[in-house]
């Protein structure tokens, strides 16, 4: 299964351009707000998580964030994600790794995941997530995943659909929930999907 999902999100990459995939956002207007509501410093410590090539790196380094990290299973995403970025390619950290075994060599500020924790389905990967993200993650941590309203597949797999009260439930052991929106996002195809987006804190 591992394999798979490595050789499906590079296919998904090496043959969809950004209007083609529904997951496409010209201004992550939502995971931005949440960052900045932290209150933290520029030289925070942020992981964007199952990043791909979102353009949420290129607003954080034009607001000047200095110490970002992207993370995707798939290489071919990075490798465009980097292209298009150029010289300031050189200023993020890229990781190439499946989030579930993902070994982190340093704690973040702000975990950041749009999208890519509601692809793990099976009790055990939701419990490693959880788990590295109560070892790793000193500060906030901002999840948005597709909502009980929301689709129940996406590019082709199953998503696990999560309410705010599953969603806060999920992390509660470590983390305290701050604020939840339920969000719409129009896709490039012109559909809607609808987020569940929480920003949690690490409880002290």
């Amino acid at each position: 299964m591992e394999i798979d999902r490595k050789n499906h999100w590079d296919a998904v990459y090496e043959t969809k351009q950004p209007n083609e995939v529904s997951w496409t956002q010209e201004n992550p207007k939502t995971s931005l707000d949440f960052i900045r509501e932290t209150k933290l410093s520029k030289s925070a410590k942020i992981i964007d998580i199952g990043g791909g090539d979102s353009k949420l790196v290129d607003y954080l380094l034009a607001e000047g964030y200095e110490n970002i990290t992207v993370l995707d299973i798939s290489a071919k995403a990075l490798e465009r994600a980097k292209k298009r970025l150029g010289k300031n390619a050189e200023k993020v950290s890229w990781i190439i790794s499946d989030i579930t075994k993902f070994k982190p060599e340093t704690t973040y500020d702000i975990w950041h995941d749009r999208a890519a924790f509601h692809f793990l389905t099976t009790k055990n990967q939701v419990e490693t997530y959880v788990e590295i993200t109560e070892k790793w993650v000193t500060g906030f941590l901002i999840i948005g995943t597709f909502s009980e309203k929301g689709p129940t597949k996406c590019s082709g797999l199953e998503i696990k659909q999560y309410s705010e009260l599953e969603l806060e439930n999920q992390f509660s052991k470590r983390f305290e929930k701050l604020k939840c929106i339920k969000e719409d996002h129009t896709t490039p195809f012109e559909t809607t999907q609808n987020f569940t987006f929480c920003v949690f804190e690490k409880i002290k």
